[in-house]
C-alpha cells in the first residue's frame, strides 16, 4: 500500500472511531458530524467524501464486510460441505469471542449493541445490512438455481438467531467465557438440524 493510501485509510479510520466514541458518549442523536469533524481534526467535508451519511459512519466499515460469510461458503476447504463450513467458521469465532457471534462482553460491543437497539435509524439500516448479506450469500451458493434464496435464508437465519441468544446472554449478565460453553452447544444443536434440513444440497 502506498503513502497515500495508507493516508487515507488512516483518516477513515480516525473519523470512523471519533464517531463511535461521540456516539457512545452521548448518543447517536445527540452528537453532529460538525462535532464529529472537528473532533478528528478534518472538515465537515472531508466527513462526508468518506462517510456518506451520519448512519455510515457506524455501518460503513461492516457493510464493507458484507461478503463475510459468503466467503466462507465459497472459500471452503476441499470436501467440505456448505453447513460444515460455515459451523467451522461460526465455532472458531466463538472461540475468538468475535462481535459477529454476539458472544462479546467488552464494553464498546455492548454499548454499540445499546445504540443500536435506542435508535430506529440505525436498526433500520442494519435491517437492509441483513437483507443485502443474505442476497450476497444466496449468489455465492449458486444464482441460476432456484433453491438457493431458500438454503441462504436458512443458513443465514441460522447464524443470527445464533448470534441473538449469544447478546441476550450477554446482555442478562453473563460473561463471555461464562455463556461460551453454552453457546457452543446451542450452535452445534442448530448446525445438526440444519444438515438435517438442508441434506445433500449443500454437500
Amino acid at each position: 500500500m502506498g503513502l497515500r493510501e495508507r493516508k487515507k485509510r488512516e483518516t477513515r479510520e480516525t473519523i470512523h472511531e471519533t464517531a463511535l466514541d461521540l456516539f457512545l458518549e452521548r448518543g447517536f442523536d445527540q452528537v453532529s458530524v460538525v462535532e464529529i469533524a472537528e473532533r478528528a481534526g478534518v472538515s465537515k467535508m472531508t466527513v462526508f467524501n468518506y462517510f456518506p451519511t451520519k448512519e455510515d459512519l457506524v455501518l460503513g466499515t461492516m457493510e464493507e464486510e458484507l461478503g463475510d460469510i459468503s466467503e466462507v461458503v465459497t472459500g471452503r476447504r476441499p470436501g467440505e460441505s456448505l453447513v460444515a463450513a460455515v459451523r467451522r467458521a461460526f465455532l472458531e469465532r466463538l472461540a475468538a469471542r468475535a462481535a459477529e457471534t454476539g458472544l462479546n462482553d467488552g464494553p464498546r460491543f455492548l454499548g454499540i449493541l445499546d445504540m443500536f437497539r435506542r435508535t430506529p435509524s440505525l436498526a433500520a439500516r442494519m435491517l437492509m445490512y441483513h437483507v443485502r448479506a443474505e442476497a450476497e450469500l444466496a449468489r455465492a451458493i449458486g444464482s441460476a438455481d432456484p433453491r438457493a434464496p431458500f438454503a441462504a435464508s436458512m443458513i443465514y437465519g441460522l447464524w443470527r438467531t445464533l448470534q441473538t441468544q449469544n447478546t441476550t446472554r450477554v446482555f442478562l449478565g453473563q460473561s463471555a467465557d461464562e455463556a461460551y460453553p453454552v453457546a457452543v452447544e446451542a450452535a452445534e444443536r442448530a448446525f445438526d438440524l440444519l444438515e438435517q434440513g438442508l441434506g445433500d444440497y449443500l454437500a
